[in-house]
């Protein structure tokens, strides 16, 4: 879980998020077990507000520059704080993988 760390600390020193997961979604992938390449991020935060989609995506791959380059694939679920609570707190769930011999 080192890699799944890194990510939720940078993220939370960064933004300071009204709330914030870090799922390692490796396993749901044809790797090797105990990977960690494979991430989904839920995030709010204040910092998102007035930003378009787009925006939000960059923000969160500067501040996470150094871990891009072990990571395979990042699902981003990014919101401010109201747009979270109106979304129900809860985010999409990722599909299943379709690649990769499974």
């Amino acid at each position: 879980m080192q890699i799944q760390q890194e990510i939720t600390d940078l993220l939370q020193q960064t933004f300071t998020p009204t709330y914030c997961q870090v799922e390692n979604e490796s396993h749901m992938h044809n790797v090797p077990p105990g990977s960690e390449s494979h991430f989904k991020v839920v995030m709010a935060a204040t910092a998102f507000t007035g930003k378009r989609l787009v925006q939000r995506h960059q923000l969160v791959y500067g501040a996470l520059t150094e871990q891009m380059g072990k990571i395979h694939a990042l699902a981003l679920h990014l919101y401010t704080p109201e747009e979270w609570v109106a979304q129900g707190e809860s985010a999409p769930n990722s599909p299943n993988c379709m690649g990769g011999g499974r």
